[in-house]
C-alpha cells in the first residue's frame, strides 16, 4: 500500500514554504476577523457622531444667516490643517528643542503618532535617510535589550539553584570555586535557558508594570482617564502611534523638564518590553503553525520511494532494548513507516535508517562546531567578513531559549 501524501507533498512544498503559506492564510482570516469585529462596534458610532457635527453646523448656520458658507467651510478647513500642525496658539512649540527631540524619538522607535511631521522639502528628504539609520539602530536596540532579559533570567535560574544546592552543602562557597573566563560563564549560562512560557510572561507583567505607571503620571497631567492613559501606553509601546492620545502637547505643564524627562524614560523602556514580548509571542505563534502542519498531516518533503535494499550493517544500539539507543520518535517527520517497524527489531537495516538514527549526534556536533565558532568571531579568532550565522530577534530567541529546532 503506497504511503499517505500530505497536501504540501502534493504542491511540493518545503516546510518554512508550508508555515509561510499557512501563516500568510492565518493572518488573512485574523484580520477578516478584525475588520468584521470592528465594523460592527465603531460604524454606528462614527455615523452618529457624523450627524452631530452636521447638525451643529446646521444650527449654526441657522442662527448666523448671515455667514458665508463658502468662507465658513473654508475657515474650518485652514483650522483643521492648523490642529494637525499644531499651530494653534493653546498648542506648544513644536519644533523647539524639546519638540524636536520628541519628534525623533517617534520617528526612530517607529510609533509615528503623526501630530509633528516636517513640512519642508530639505526636512522630508533628511527624514528619509535619518529614519533610515534611526529605525535600524533602535531594532538592533531592542534586539540587543530582548538578549540581555533573557541573558539576565537565565543567571537569576542558575543563581537560585546554585543557592540551593550550597543551602544542601552540596556546592562549595563562591570564595572557594574556581573562576572561569567569560566563555565559560557564557557556557554555564546556555545551560540554563528560561522557557518560552516563561519569557511570555515575565515580559507581559514588566510591560503591564510600566504601562500602570506611566498611566497614574499622564492621567493627572493629560487630564486623561487612567484607561484612556492605559490604552495611549498600549498604543505607542506597541509602536502603532494612532495619534487619536499624544503626550506632550500644551503649551505648560508643570515641572515640564522632569515630565518629559520621565515621558522618554516610560517610552524607552516600554517599547522594549512590548517589542520583546512580541518576537517571544511569535515564538508560540510559530509553534502552533509546527503543530497545524503536523495536525493537517502535511509531510512537506516527503517523496515515494521503491523500498531501499537492506545491507548487512546492523549497529549494536540500534537493537531492542539498548540502554544507549536514542528516542527517535520525533527525529524526522518524513521517515518511511517501515523503518520505524524495523528500528526495534534484530533486522538488518538500510544504510539510509542508519544515517537517520544518528542524525540526533550529527545535530550536536552541528550545533556545538556552530557555537564555537560564533565565540571565536567574537573574540577575533576569525578574521573572515559576511553573516557568521542567523541574524534578527527570532534569531536571538531560536539560541537563548533553546528553540534552534522550532
Amino acid at each position: 500500500m503506497p504511503p499517505h501524501k500530505g497536501c504540501c507533498a502534493v504542491m511540493h512544498l518545503r516546510e518554512d514554504n508550508a508555515r509561510f503559506l499557512l501563516l500568510f492564510l492565518v493572518m488573512t482570516l485574523y484580520m477578516l476577523l478584525g475588520a468584521t469585529i470592528f465594523m460592527f462596534l465603531e460604524q454606528d458610532n462614527e455615523i452618529v457622531m457624523r450627524q452631530r457635527y452636521y447638525h451643529v453646523l446646521k444650527v449654526f448656520l441657522t442662527n448666523n444667516p448671515s455667514v458665508n458658507v463658502t468662507e465658513l467651510a473654508s475657515l474650518l478647513s485652514h483650522h483643521a490643517d492648523a490642529a494637525s500642525t499644531g499651530l494653534l496658539l493653546e498648542k506648544r512649540s513644536r519644533w523647539d528643542f524639546a519638540g524636536s527631540f520628541y519628534f525623533v524619538g517617534t520617528v526612530v522607535s517607529t510609533i509615528g503618532f503623526g501630530m509633528t511631521t516636517p513640512q519642508t522639502i530639505p526636512g522630508k528628504i533628511v527624514l528619509i535617510f535619518y529614519g533610515l539609520l534611526g529605525c535600524s539602530g533602535a531594532i538592533l536596540f531592542f534586539n540587543l535589550f530582548l538578549e540581555r532579559i533573557i541573558t539576565f533570567l537565565a543567571y537569576i535560574l542558575r543563581s537560585i539553584y546554585e543557592m540551593e544546592l550550597r543551602r544542601k552543602g552540596l556546592l562549595a562557597d563562591k570564595s572557594d570555586e574556581r573562576r572561569g573566563s567569560n566563555a565559560s560563564e557564557d557556557d554555564s549560562l546556555d545551560s540554563w535557558k528560561p522557557s518560552v512560557g516563561s519569557v511570555m510572561v515575565i515580559l507581559l507583567i514588566a510591560a503591564a508594570i510600566v504601562a500602570c505607571l506611566a498611566s497614574a503620571m499622564y492621567h493627572p497631567v493629560e487630564e486623561w482617564s487612567f484607561f484612556e492613559s492605559f490604552y495611549f501606553c498600549f498604543v505607542a509601546f506597541a509602536t502603532i502611534g494612532f495619534g487619536d492620545y499624544v503626550v506632550s502637547q500644551r503649551s505648560d505643564y508643570n515641572l515640564v523638564h522632569i515630565y518629559r524627562f520621565g515621558n522618554f524614560i516610560f517610552l524607552l523602556i516600554g517599547c522594549c518590553c512590548v517589542y520583546s514580548m512580541f518576537n517571544v509571542t511569535s515564538i508560540v505563534i510559530k509553534q502552533f503553525l509546527n503543530w497545524l502542519i503536523k495536525k493537517l498531516d502535511c509531510r512537506c518533503c516527503y517523496k515515494p520511494t521503491p523500498r531501499p535494499r537492506r545491507n548487512a550493517i546492523t549497529p549494536g544500539h540500534m537493537q531492542k532494548g539498548h540502554k544507549g539507543a536514542p528516542e527517535l520518535t520525533d527525529v524526522d517527520s518524513n521517515y518511511d513507516s517501515d523503518a520505524g517497524s524495523r528500528r526495534g527489531s534484530n533486522e538488518m537495516i538500510s544504510m539510509r535508517d542508519f544515517l537517520s538514527a544518528n542524525k540526533i549526534s550529527l545535530a550536536m556536533m552541528q550545533k556545538q562546531l556552530y557555537e564555537t565558532s560564533q565565540r571565536g568571531t567574537f573574540r577575533g579568532e576569525n578574521s573572515g567578513g559576511g553573516f557568521q550565522g542567523p541574524v534578527g530577534p527570532l534569531a536571538i530567541l531560536n539560541q537563548k531559549l533553546g528553540q534552534e529546532d522550532v
